[in-house]
């Protein structure tokens, strides 16, 4: 009860979705030609409990697919975060990188949960609270609904990037090289 009203009365509090990757000036001025989808949700869609962090939901990652992958892209990048944290910057909920671009998307529960197996060779970065690998939405009670903005880039050449990154290191590692982007949101939200 204490939480839920802790979560209306900072209901204004937003780190805003302009704090998020896609307005950092290393992937905003990419062209926005990936479509990002899921079997899950629809783009601006409720996302099912399913997919929701641990304690709310089973934290699966969600099915993903895309298109648009220039052919010149050698690599895809994908960082999942939360606008609506009442915190100064986003949430980061996964940072995954060395995504082959020659595939077309990721199965439902690919990216892992909390350090947990992903798929191929993709390299889990970490999140906010030092979770690794995915992290489903778990907004604080009351606070209203919170957008997850999953934001994908295609690279020029690879990143370098290793298992553990952090959204800054990404950030620097793609800086100059992202050659496309595009984005899916889904909403949540607690009672």
């Amino acid at each position: 009860m204490a939480i839920r009203l802790i979560g209306r009365l900072l209901r204004p509090v937003r780190a805003g979705i302009g704090r998020t990757a896609w307005f950092d000036p290393a992937v905003q001025h990419a062209p926005e030609t990936l479509t990002v989808g899921s079997a899950a949700f629809a783009d601006g869609g409720d996302i099912p409990r399913l997919h929701a962090g641990t304690g709310v939901g089973d934290n699966v990652s969600p099915p993903l697919h895309w298109s648009g992958v220039p052919v010149e892209a050698v690599e895809l990048v994908l960082i999942i975060e939360d606008p609506d944290a009442p915190l100064r910057r986003p949430v980061v909920h996964g940072v995954f990188a060395g995504i082959d671009p020659r595939v077309a998307g990721v199965q439902e529960g690919a990216l892992g949960s909390n350090g947990g197996e992903t798929s191929s060779s993709i390299r889990v970065g970490t999140g906010s609270f030092g979770r690794r690998g995915y992290a489903g939405p778990r907004p604080v009670p009351g606070h209203g609904p919170h957008r997850y903005v999953f934001q994908l880039v295609a690279l020029d050449q690879p990143s370098g990037l290793t298992d553990g990154a952090t959204w800054p290191t990404v950030l620097a590692a793609v800086t100059g090289h992202v050659i496309a982007r595009g984005r899916l949101t889904g909403r949540y939200e607690r009672p």
